[in-house]
Order: structure tokens, then C-alpha cells, then sequence
């Protein structure tokens, strides 16, 4: 697994569009909005802020990244060949996607920093670990869904929009607005319910078990994507 995931990191660092998508774009927006955290403030909340940096790491850095590794390694038959080897299944999606599970882990956690030290720090710094890691398994089981039904690298410009823009989307309406109205269809939109777990991790003022209540509605995503997934995933088959 850390054989296939070290030769997977080159990659990212040699391919300028992966480079540009996972790194480049995700910590130039969240640099934005750090920068003017005090009109996103007023806008919504420093919650709202560290809401849709974690979404916008996580979508571009993370799920979009992923699925075009996936379409790419399939494409060239490297997924072929690596099942033609000892390596499980298992090990191979691990060693594929643990470097940019950790490139996006990495900026997540360098935003949020700089997000606290120019504005004030989480109220909760457990619980909004507990919103990252929800978060970031809910991304990766969309993206092995999202991988099923994609062709090509080029392909996963295309079929990797609707969620990109859909978590970002659902983030924002729900930093901006709350959950004062609308709750449930809120919560049960795809990620509409980690951006709450990490609006009240960061803004404080409500009790821990409600907000890990919220987590249900996270897990029950990443249930559904990862029974997705199990059905759409094409593997090549074993020699």
C-alpha cells in the first residue's frame, strides 16, 4: 500500500492540471476567504468561514482529485496491473488515495490554523476534528461512487461537477441562512449536516451531544456512497 501510495504522490506533483486542482485552487480560495474573514463573518460566522474552506479542500482537493486518479489509473491499466500482483483490494484503493486523503488533511488543518490565529480560535477544537474526519469519509466515498461512472480523466471534468458544486453550494446556503428554517432538508442534503457539526465545533453555544447527533445524517452519506460505489466501481479483473 505505501508503495503504490508513494508512486502516486510523484504523480500528482508531475501532472500540472492534478497539481492545480488538488493544491493551487482549494488554498487560493480558502486564502481568500481567511483573508476577508471579516465580511464572511458578518456575513454568516467564523464558523461559516471554516465551513466552506473544509468544503472547498475537500471537494476540489480531495473528491475531484480522487475521482480522476481513479478514471486515469484505470484508463492506462495500471489498475490492471496492480491487481495482477499480491496486493488486495483494499490496499490498492488505500495506496491510490492516501496521498491526496493527506494533501487535503494537511491544507485542511493549515486554513483552519491560519483562520484561528488572525480570528480567534474553535470553541471545540474535538469536535471539529470530529466534523473534518466525517467530512473527508463522506467525500471519499463519493468519489469511489463518482469513479464508477467515469471514463476517462477528461470525463471526470464532467461528472464530478454536480457534487463539487453541490456540497460548496449546500455550505454556503447553510452558513449564510442556518437551520432555523428548512432544518431536516438541510441537514440531509450532502453536506449539509457536517457544515452544521462544524459551524457549532467553531462558533460554540450549543451542547456536544447535539451536535453529534449530527453526525447521522454524514454517516448515513457515506453509507450510501460507499453501497454506490460497490456497484458502480469497475474493477479490471485479476489475472
Amino acid at each position: 500500500m505505501l508503495s503504490i501510495a508513494a508512486s502516486e504522490l510523484i504523480q500528482i506533483f508531475r501532472n500540472r492540471l492534478v497539481l492545480i486542482t488538488s493544491l493551487i485552487i482549494p488554498v487560493v480560495v480558502s486564502a481568500y476567504f481567511v483573508r476577508q474573514h471579516e465580511t464572511y463573518a458578518a456575513l454568516g460566522s467564523l464558523g461559516y468561514i471554516a465551513a466552506i474552506v473544509m468544503f472547498t479542500i475537500t471537494a476540489f482537493g480531495l473528491y475531484a482529485t480522487a475521482v480522476t486518479t481513479l478514471a486515469s489509473r484505470r484508463q492506462n491499466l495500471f489498475l490492471k496491473r496492480l491487481r495482477s500482483t499480491a496486493a488486495s483490494d483494499t490496499g490498492i484503493l488505500a495506496g491510490l488515495l492516501l496521498p491526496v486523503v493527506v494533501l487535503a488533511l494537511i491544507q485542511v488543518t493549515a486554513i483552519l490554523t491560519a483562520l484561528a490565529l488572525v480570528a480567534g480560535g474553535p470553541a471545540n477544537v474535538a469536535l471539529l476534528v470530529v466534523a473534518t474526519v466525517a467530512t473527508l469519509a463522506m467525500m471519499i466515498g463519493l468519489a469511489l461512487a463518482t469513479a464508477g461512472l467515469t471514463n476517462s480523466p477528461e470525463h471526470a471534468q464532467v461528472t464530478t461537477l454536480p457534487v463539487t458544486l453541490g456540497v460548496i453550494a449546500v455550505s454556503s446556503w447553510i452558513g449564510i441562512t442556518g437551520t432555523t428554517d428548512l432544518t431536516w432538508l438541510k441537514r440531509l442534503l450532502p453536506g449539509g449536516a457536517a457544515t452544521e457539526l462544524t459551524m457549532n465545533a467553531w462558533n460554540g453555544g450549543v451542547a456536544v451531544t447535539e451536535s453529534l447527533a449530527l453526525l447521522a445524517p454524514t454517516l448515513a452519506w457515506v453509507a450510501i456512497a460507499v453501497t454506490l460505489a460497490t456497484r458502480l466501481f469497475r474493477w479490471e479483473p485479476r489475472r
